[in-house]
This record gives C-alpha cells, sequence and structure tokens, in this order.
C-alpha cells in the first residue's frame, strides 16, 4: 500500500477495534459506564438507574459473568459501582475478587438497581447510567454506538463531557474512520510492512489462552474438551477438527465466565475469537512462518472490521457470519489463494450462511461459531479448487463488496423484525 497516510489509518482502526476483552462485551460495557458514573458521583451510589436499547439486553441476559460463577446484568452491574475501574476500559472488572462478588450479591439484594428497555435508543448499542447518592447528587454517563464510546457525561445536570460527531460518520463511522473496501483490506494485508502489523499477533497470545483453558475445564456446554476428546473419531486428527475444537473451547471459556481476556474484534470478544482461531490452528497445521500468520490474521480481523462497517455493532445476523467470513479469507491466503481467490471465499461464505440469528451472548454460542468456522474452511477449500457462487444464485454478485452489502443489508435493515420478536421470546420466557 503506497499511500502511507491511509496505510497509518488502517492500523489505527484495527487497534481501535481489536482490544482485550474480559467476558462478554455487552455486560463488561454495561459495566464500564456503570464504574464511570460512580467515579463522577465520588462514592458508592445508592441508586443506579439504568436504560438499555433492545440489542445490549438481549445480548446480556444469558451470558457468564467473569470471577463470579453467575450469569446477566445485575452482577455485572452492582461490580461496576463497587470495584469497577473505567482506566480498564472493556477490562473493567479484572478486580474482581469473591469479597467482591458477596457485596455485589448484597448490593442487588437491596434494590439498588434498575434496568429498563430505551425504546428510543439512538442506536442499537446504546446505555444510559445514572448514579445516585442519598444527598441528591447525580452523575450520569452514556455509551453508544461502540462499546467504549461514551458520548455524554454530567454531574448534577451539568455537562462535563458530550461528543461532537463527525460529520462524514454515519452511525458506525462516527471516529471518521478510512473508509474500506475488499481491495483495500487485501491489499493492506499482503503490502504493509510485517514490522507494522507483528501486534496482531497478541490476538493468537490471547486468544489461544481461553481455548487451552477451556480444554481442561469444565465451562459453557464444553464443545471445545467434547470435540478435543470425541472429535479425532468422527473429524478425524484433522485441519477441520483443530479449528471447532480450538475456536469453540475459547468460545466455551468466554460465555462460561471464565476470568480470562480475550482478543476481541468490533466489539466482540466472540468475533475476535472467531477472526482468529481458525487462521492459527490451520497455519500451525501446515507449518507456516510468522510472517505469514501474521498477514492471514490481519487479512481475517480487517475483513470483519470491513464487514462490520455497513452492518453494525449489534443486529440480528449473529457475529460468527461476519468473523468466519474474516476468517475463511485468511485461511484461503494460507492456502496459497490471490485476491480472486479470497474474492470468491467471501461470496462462498455470504451465499451459505447468511441468515444465522443473533439470539444473544450464551454459551451455545460456541455451536453457532463452530458452525461458521467450519463454513470457512469448506469456503476456502472451494475457492481454491476454483469454484465460487455466481450472480445467478441468490443474494451473490460477481463484484465482492456488492454481495458484502447485500449480506449487511439483510442483517441491517431486513431482520429488523427478527430482532424484536427474538428479543419478545427472550424476555417473555
Amino acid at each position: 500500500m503506497q499511500d502511507n497516510k491511509k496505510c497509518a489509518e488502517i492500523i489505527a482502526l484495527i487497534k481501535r477495534e481489536v482490544v482485550p476483552a474480559l467476558g462478554c462485551t455487552e455486560p463488561a460495557a454495561v459495566s464500564l459506564c456503570v464504574a464511570k458514573a460512580t467515579e463522577m458521583l465520588g462514592c458508592v451510589p445508592t441508586r443506579l438507574d439504568l436504560r438499555l436499547s433492545g440489542n445490549m439486553l438481549k445480548n446480556a441476559m444469558g451470558v457468564g459473568i467473569p470471577g463470579t460463577g453467575m450469569i446477566g446484568l445485575p452482577i455485572a452491574v452492582a461490580l461496576g459501582a463497587l470495584v469497577g475501574r473505567s482506566e480498564y476500559g472493556l477490562e473493567v472488572l479484572k478486580d474482581v475478587t469473591p469479597d467482591a462478588v458477596e457485596r455485589g450479591k448484597e448490593y442487588i439484594s437491596e434494590g439498588k438497581i434498575s434496568i429498563k428497555l430505551c425504546e428510543d435508543a439512538p442506536s442499537n448499542l446504546h446505555i444510559e447510567v445514572k448514579a445516585s447518592d442519598d444527598a441528591g447528587n447525580e452523575a450520569t454517563a452514556v455509551i453508544s454506538r461502540a462499546h467504549t464510546n461514551f458520548v455524554y457525561l454530567a454531574k448534577n445536570g451539568e455537562a462535563i463531557y458530550k461528543e461532537e460527531r463527525c460529520e462524514a460518520g454515519g452511525e458506525e463511522r462516527s471516529n471518521c474512520d478510512p473508509k474500506l473496501d475488499m481491495a483495500t483490506v487485501y491489499d493492506f494485508a499482503m503490502t504493509t510492512p510485517i514490522e507494522d502489523l507483528r501486534f496482531i499477533l497478541e490476538a493468537k497470545r490471547l486468544n489461544k489462552a481461553a481455548a487451552e483453558l477451556a480444554l481442561h475445564k469444565d465451562y459453557g456446554h464444553s464443545l471445545g474438551a467434547t470435540m478435543m476428546s470425541k472429535g479425532a473419531s468422527l473429524f478425524g486428527n484433522s485441519p477441520l477438527e483443530h479449528i471447532i475444537c480450538y475456536t469453540s473451547a475459547a468460545c466455551d471459556a468466554r460465555m462460561g465466565g471464565a476470568q480470562i481476556a480475550v482478543m476481541s474484534n468490533s466489539g466482540s470478544g466472540n468475533q475476535g475469537i472467531c477472526a482468529t482461531m481458525p487462521v492459527v490452528t490451520y497455519a500451525e497445521d501446515i507449518n507456516a512462518d510468522e510472517e505469514h500468520l501474521t498477514r492471514a490474521l490481519t487479512l481475517s480481523h480487517l475483513t470483519s472490521i470491513y464487514i462490520k462497517q455497513s452492518l453494525g455493532r449489534l443486529s440480528a445476523l449473529c457475529g460468527c457470519v461476519v468473523a468466519s467470513t474474516g476468517a475463511s479469507s485468511g485461511l484461503t491466503y494460507l492456502m496459497g489463494g490471490n485476491y480472486d481467490h479470497v474474492c470468491a471465499s467471501v461470496k462462498n461464505m455470504i451465499a451459505n450462511i447468511t441468515g444465522i440469528i443473533c439470539d444473544g451472548a450464551k454459551p451455545s454460542c460456541s455451536l453457532k461459531i463452530s458452525s461458521g468456522v467450519s463454513t470457512a474452511l469448506m469456503s476456502a477449500m472451494l475457492a481454491m479448487n476454483g469454484r465460487c457462487v455466481t450472480e445467478a444464485e441468490g443474494i451473490i454478485c460477481d463484484d465482492v463488496d456488492r454481495s458484502i452489502r447485500n449480506l449487511t443489508s439483510i442483517g441491517r435493515e431486513a431482520m429488523q423484525e427478527t430482532d424484536r420478536l427474538v428479543l419478545d421470546i427472550m424476555t417473555s420466557k
């Protein structure tokens, strides 16, 4: 990539979007917002009133909170107030101790927390927290559009900070992120000096550590551990078995509440896992060198970021659709594929798994992720064999970027009613 300015902007974009996160990013973002409001208030609140967008509620209802042995928002809110530190970002709860959990349970039992749906939320990702004390003081913190994006801070009705939106930015590009297309993504991953990309290897370290933890303990549905003990007899000791085993295990740990950070992508730990582990395990299977692994991980993560730019942070479409498409591009490159092969693998993915719904973050996400990464390997293999779903078939166009926009339009617009119905089903059980 010859444009040094754009190259620097893309590196900065990746570093903003590929960051460590402790536990599911939705309850972590809620804890972060609570922690910020508490810090502004200056004491532990005697009352916390929260309003959340529907997608935030959906993604925080059934997931384990690290270090607590508990699920759901109340304990995430309580701990955000008691021990959360906003300077930690999405690792806001990394100081949680057993004593803090007990204090959190007591805080919940005292009825100090109110959590309601924000009917008029301006974004699918929206959190409003008002923290109050007995003296009548109030502090308000609002996160919107991105998991760590504070848009409003106030104390006793006086604004401390109010976001100035970028004129060129839409809902998801509020920071004037560089405009991407598939050719730019591929060119960046292939031509950027390798020393400028090595930071992406931290995704391998964190996410592989999460996988290895779950392979030897009981988290979530233990899909990864089950694959390790029984998968070889059905799948063989193969790249497919390794991809499913390690990817699902990292998800098992994260969704099961393991107190371990994973590298996220576009605000989702599961997406970060899904964009990382298939590439890592396949690279190890073929003995790829560090440069090829680095470029493959960069291609995978940046493809995922590109797709999310037009889809949005949270939608009715499962994040495994996006991140496993990124993984397929990385796998295709490791198989020796060029740009045309990568585009073919992306179109094969869109033709196959578009429409997988998101029904919240939860232990069974490992099943969906495994479906996505299995398809990623198949799509890459098909592309390397010169096969690609054609424009005559379904939502696929000859142009890969149009095919991606077809995918994201379905997830962002056509599936809105699906999203509402899913939330209704989840909240009425």
